[in-house]
């Protein structure tokens, strides 16, 4: 799968050949744009690094800010100023932008620097990125998990040079730069330099060697060198005193020599940096091939744990992308918590739970557990140190700063990991911190009337419950299991039965529709409160289009009027944004999984594509493509209920492998789908050889593995309209009107 992987897709805004059907219907608000950078990555790794231009929002590519419609551009073809590290991937205004430490191969006098150079053939594979500059000096840059190695090729000239700026960070946009509030840089040796920049409240620190042996060393100051100078200390630093400063090798090179530059990165200091270096790369002094080869073959094993026999080879390079964007983030950074002392596990770029909790994060449990338990554990270690599990954590102190979007959300990969019975976390302990978390922020509305605002909150903070409830049960706390699951009731309170749809309240990207159609935990319940099976479907048919005429997707800076038009339709966002994204699945609990094959068939084979403008919308971490690995699969998780559902997949036979296990997924009646054509259906399941009724796995089954086979049709039969997917009943009903509790 690695050979077709294409990380340039999501990188430039939506390109994808004009919907029809039902697609045609689905409106998109958020930006149309993966955000994605095609930068080296290793699989869940501290580094990555790419070509930097100062563009939102991961510092590579052509494009300005922009929270809705069609991004507008601020370069009119691919420029750098240098290779910068840690970069975001398919995030939008999260308003943390690294790209630290750029390195700039340059020709031109110390004056130039910054100066943009266009990029031409760019190359890029999981684990390395290449491009060369106006100038022709070749840049290829590859990672390890805490390290990165740079090779720079360069023409025949009298004094080129590789300047490190240890003051970078951010991006070229309003408000979007980092300063420095404290750092010092040092030469250690000859080629061998360290140093740590203190920012946005995190120490980072770097090693760094240079293999050119012959060349200077130099410190620099205000584009100014500093012969014979050793070491830099700056004690104080703001916004109106920061002056660029940093470190360069230079001299002669004659045609088609090529430099390296090996970073080692720590959040623990410069010495803990450079064992992170020769951990990942060796000793030195040049290590680029071999860096690059095992990188490469660790992105091997990660995506070979998913095997598919796309129906073409475009339709494979979609679905290898997805995966390895479901891979790139979070970053794993054990033993580098700037903030608290110890060997445990630490994670950043967790951007954010609301992004990655429903697909991403059971992804990640099915196919590597092990560095899902670990995210675990460093989520609990957040929550130990600083009081709340996060909604989304970045290389910065203080967790809580997206608790508008979601509550609660962790509780669910907990559940899961619980359920599964998977190793290495105490859940005593973390029965614990789960129960003392439901009580921040909105938890406290919902604990005194049994409804928060936002009313998302709502669904969010009773499913914690529920989650909590199970984590009581495991460890035998009986009592207060049912007093959680009592609260976890409280989700009914967020409905008005008049409608069947949410009370009006505040939402989140989004609206009432959107967030209508959660998978709750009784979904029985829910279905009824609705008015039954087919008052439920109906409410679902109208928020997906069935009947609607088309309607035009937001252009570029929309409009007050233009936006409002469209958040009017009340219409599913077609995977451009995360809010409605498990709406599809919604169909199954009231009896009608043809429904879901056709909304879900739309969407794999309209709104995902190959080139740079595959994606519909921000990839938010691997939140939405990791969407389409489980929906081309034929499977969608349910988050927190241990639970998978099963419906037509878009390949003809697929291999996951799940720890020890393999299942395999085998059709008949197979055919290669097209994006105007009809969707498929599932006439008839087998599970190891035996009818499967119900349209669902269990975690656990789905990790024993075996053959799960799948007849499809161009018809649907009833299979999978009973029995329905489980639900659980709550124990309370409705306690206080929402017309008296304040929004």
């Amino acid at each position: 799968m690695t050979g077709a992987v294409d990380p340039f897709i999501g990188t430039e805004p939506t390109d994808l050949p004009t919907p029809v059907g039902l697609a045609a219907t689905w409106w998109s608000p958020k930006p149309q744009i993966g955000n994605t950078h095609p930068g080296a990555t290793f699989p869940l790794g501290m580094v990555s690094a790419c070509a930097y231009s100062g563009a939102y929002p991961t510092g590579y590519g052509r494009y300005e800010l922009s929270t809705e419609g069609v991004p507008a551009p601020i370069h009119d073809r691919q420029l750098a100023s240098g290779l910068t590290h840690f970069q975001q991937s398919g995030t939008g205004a999260i308003r943390k932008y690294y790209n630290y430490f750029r390195v700039s191969p340059m020709l031109e006098p110390l004056d130039a620097l910054g100066t943009s150079w266009a990029l031409h053939e760019e190359e890029a594979a999981p684990g390395w990125y290449a491009a060369t500059l106006d100038t022709g000096i070749r840049c290829e840059v590859t990672v390890g998990p805490k390290s990165a190695v740079h090779r720079y090729t360069f023409p025949r000239h009298r004094d080129a040079r590789l300047v490190v700026d240890f003051s970078h960070g951010g991006l070229q946009i309003p408000f979007g730069s980092t300063v420095p509030l404290r750092a010092y840089l040092q030469s250690v040796g000859p080629g061998a330099a360290q140093g740590e920049t203190v920012v946005e409240g995190a120490p980072l620190a770097v090693h760094v060697e240079c293999d050119a042996d012959q060349w200077r060393q130099l410190l620099w100051y205000d584009r100014r060198l500093m012969p014979g100078g050793t070491r830099l200390d700056f004690d104080s630093i703001r916004p109106t005193t920061l002056r660029p400063f940093g470190l360069m090798w230079a001299g002669p090179t004659r045609a088609g020599q090529s430099v390296e530059l090996r970073f080692g990165f720590s959040l623990r200091g410069a010495e803990q940096a450079r064992d992170n270096l020769y951990r990942d790369c060796g000793p030195g002094p040049t290590s680029f091939a071999d860096r690059r080869e095992a990188t490469t073959r660790a992105w091997r094993e990660h995506l070979d744990l998913v095997r598919v026999d796309a129906p073409n080879p475009e339709r494979k390079t979609v679905f290898s992308t997805a995966l390895y964007h479901s891979l790139v983030k979070p970053c794993l950074a054990p033993a580098e918590s700037p903030f608290w002392p110890g060997p445990g596990p630490f994670a950043f770029d967790v951007s954010t739970m609301w992004d990655i909790y429903r697909t991403q994060l059971p992804l990640l449990t099915a196919l590597v557990p092990e560095r899902a338990v670990e995210l675990a554990r460093a989520l609990l270690t957040v929550c130990e140190e600083e009081g709340n599990l996060p909604i989304g954590y970045r290389m910065a102190k203080g967790a809580d700063r997206f608790s508008r979007q979601g509550s609660a959300l962790a509780h669910t990969l907990l559940a899961d990991l619980c359920e599964l019975g998977l190793p290495g976390i105490d859940w005593d302990w973390a029965l614990a911190l789960m129960h003392i978390d439901l009580r921040r922020d909105y938890g406290e509305d919902f604990l005194l009337r049994g409804l928060a605002h936002p009313i998302s909150h709502t669904l969010d903070l009773a499913m914690g419950y529920w989650c909590t409830a199970k984590v009581a049960r495991h460890v035998g706390d009986r009592t207060l299991a049912e007093e959680l699951e009592r609260l976890a009731g409280h989700w009914v309170n967020a409905f008005d039965p008049g409608t069947g749809l949410l009370h009006d309240s505040t939402f989140y990207e989004g609206g009432r529709w959107n967030y209508s159609f959660r998978l709750v935990h009784d979904m029985a319940a829910r279905i009824g409160l609705a008015g039954g099976d087919a008052a439920f479907v109906a409410l679902l048919d109208r928020f997906f289009g069935f009947g609607a005429a088309p309607v035009p997707l937001p252009g570029v800076h929309p409009g007050a009027e233009e936006l409002a038009r469209g958040y009017a339709l009340d219409r599913f966002e077609g995977l451009n944004n995360e809010p409605d994204m498990e709406a599809p699945w919604a169909y199954q609990y009231a009896g009608r999984p043809d429904r879901t094959a056709e909304v879900v068939h739309a969407v794999v084979h309209q709104r995902f594509g190959t080139g740079r403008g595959g994606l519909p919308g921000n990839d938010d971490s691997g939140g939405l493509s990791s969407w389409y690995v489980w929906a081309s699969l034929g499977l969608f998780p349910v988050a927190g209920q241990n639970l998978v559902l099963v419906n037509a997949p878009a390949h003809e036979h697929a291999e996951i492998t799940i720890g020890p296990e393999v299942l395999s997924i085998d059709t008949t009646g197979f055919v290669p789908p097209e994006p105007d054509g009809p969707a498929q259906y599932v006439r008839d399941v087998r599970l190891n050889g035996a009818p499967l009724e119900r349209g669902w796995l269990t975690g656990a089954e789905l990790r024993r593995g075996g053959r799960l086979e799948i007849a499809l049709g161009p018809t649907p039969t009833g299979w999978g309209s009973t029995p329905r997917p489980p639900s659980h009943p709550g124990r309370i009903t409705p306690t206080t009107p929402a017309s008296e509790v304040p929004a």
